[in-house]
């Protein structure tokens, strides 16, 4: 452990090594195709290879082949052993520094409260607004549910209206926002915050104040769907299905009573769901 540890951190050390890392770390549970990555990084695929290959030599990543596309995820395992040394040997004797980081809430915040969760999407006109407006209406009593856009549109998608007014959803208080209205000091603290695209978990965001528990609930884009006005509403009916259930196994969670790791695997969990009903 004592050799391993250092080799993973030097790993680490490297800039682009770590941004690679971070990338992949809001990505999970995704396997990420590395033209996404080289994409998203702005690599050549000879510089992404070498990248790719030491965070694979520290067992940080893993590799997959999908037909003849290679796809990398990060091995969940490794990093938490790593993060374990740190927060568990390094800070021996001194659990007051590292006590706080293994629970959701500090002791003293864990008794029933609204909880406040933030959904990010890259135009904030159709997915992270049927996120909120979905939260809203499940578990209204318990969240308090808030979306916005990395580059959000001057208007919400008409298709994403409609099916939240058929679903008996108040369109009213809907708008899209950036995620810079959030990031000010009188913005909220997020105990939660989710991307529900791709786009939007590959850009860099500053961190958030308070360490929210995080996860990347990434579905395709429903206004990039194509063909008659029906197919269309077909596919945004499908993305809010697929947001309702992850939303209801989310609202379901025992929140109180999860530590943060656990709380964590229950989100990321949540991710794999992909088919809904309404």
């Amino acid at each position: 452990m004592e050799i391993v540890i250092p080799n993973r951190l030097t790993i680490l050390g490297h800039p682009q090594r770590l941004a690679l890392f971070r990338l992949l770390m809001r990505r999970y549970p995704d396997r990420v195709p590395a033209s996404d990555l080289a994409r998203a990084l702005e690599l050549k695929a000879n510089t992404l290879s070498t990248y790719v290959g030491a965070l694979m030599k520290a067992d940080l990543v893993t590799q997959e082949r999908v037909g003849t596309s290679l796809r990398y995820a990060i091995n969940m395992d490794t990093v938490r052993d790593t993060f374990d040394y740190l927060l568990r040997d390094c800070c021996r004797g001194r659990p007051e520094v590292c006590a706080p980081l293994d629970t959701l809430f500090a002791e003293n915040d864990r008794a029933e409260r609204m909880y406040k969760v933030l959904f990010i999407c890259t135009g904030n006109s159709a997915r992270s607004i049927f996120a909120e407006s979905i939260l809203r209406k499940v578990a209204g009593d318990r969240f308090i549910a808030y979306s916005a856009g990395t580059k959000p549109k001057s208007e919400l998608n008409p298709f994403a209206l409609d099916v939240l007014a058929q679903k008996g959803h108040d369109i009213s208080v809907l708008e899209a926002k950036n995620i810079a209205v959030f990031q000010g000091d009188d913005a909220p603290d997020f105990d939660f915050v989710f991307t529900v695209c791709d786009e939007a978990a590959n850009e860099e965001c500053p961190a958030w104040r308070g360490q929210p528990v995080s996860a990347h609930w990434g579905l395709p884009d429903p206004g990039k769907a194509t063909g008659s006005s029906s197919e269309k509403s077909l596919v945004f009916q499908e993305t809010y299905d697929a947001l309702l259930n992850r939303t209801r196994s989310f609202s379901s969670l025992p929140v109180t009573s999860l530590d943060r790791l656990a709380l964590q695997q229950a989100v990321d969990e949540i991710a794999t769901q992909n088919q809904g009903t309404s």
